[in-house]
């Protein structure tokens, strides 16, 4: 004959679950009526346009950018080692640019120094290390440019092109831990960069020009890399 679990077992079963479960905070948890997302501020090329003039949040959870001016949201708390994990779409036959900016650090600017998991359409997987953020990987996908408008840009270029149609969501996940970063597309492993500068730092999504929708913006913090 078996017997029904004891209470003390039920509940330190139920402890050790959540335990296990991931730690996933969902970013994007709502607009107010001036237009400013919760735990998010605007940074715009023109100071006069307001958060709420570019980025709606859906009453279905779809951020909705209309891309201009230029500029990028970003988060109010700095984040170092992390999986982000997010889904975005170009509107329906109109494809575009766009990015995700990680350990974003210094003066704010178009661009500030960061590095960025690339978006744009028939480039995303692609890195960028903005305005002189340090980066590594294979030497036939990396290039160095020197830019007089944006300083030093290191390029480190995906291994496959797996992003789906406009129209269409796509899935990302960044692995962020230590120095070695990694970028998932749809499933598959499409860049990993190494030699990453290990700070904590913002993390913005961008404006470039282009509308482009974001939907389940969701942050798990890591622990950093043991020695």
């Amino acid at each position: 004959m078996s017997w029904p679990l004891s209470l003390a077992v039920v509940v330190a079963s139920l402890a050790a679950a959540a335990q296990s479960e991931p730690r996933s905070v969902d970013l994007i948890r709502g607009q107010d009526s001036a237009g400013e997302l919760a735990g998010w501020q605007w940074f715009s090329e023109d100071p006069a346009v307001k958060a709420g003039e570019v980025w709606k949040l859906a009453e279905d959870g779809v951020l909705v950018s209309v891309g201009t001016p230029k500029g990028y949201l970003y988060t109010e708390e700095d984040y170092t080692d992390f999986v982000l994990r997010l889904e975005w779409r170009w509107p329906v036959a109109k494809a575009g640019r766009g990015g995700v900016l990680l350990r974003t650090t210094g003066e704010h600017r178009i661009w500030p120094k960061s590095l960025e998991a690339q978006i744009n359409a028939g480039d995303a997987g692609d890195f960028w290390g903005l305005a002189g953020y340090p980066l590594d990987g294979p030497a036939e996908r990396k290039k160095v440019i020197e830019s007089p408008q944006f300083g030093t840009l290191a390029n480190l270029a995906k291994t496959a092109a797996v992003e789906k149609p406009p129209g269409e969501w796509n899935r990302y996940e960044i692995t962020a831990r230590g120095d070695t970063v990694i970028l998932v597309i749809n499933g598959r492993e499409v860049n990993r960069a190494t030699g990453c500068a290990v700070v904590p730092g913002r993390i913005c999504l961008t404006a470039e020009g282009d509308a482009i929708h974001f939907r389940n913006v969701r942050l798990e913090p890591l622990d950093p890399p043991t020695e």
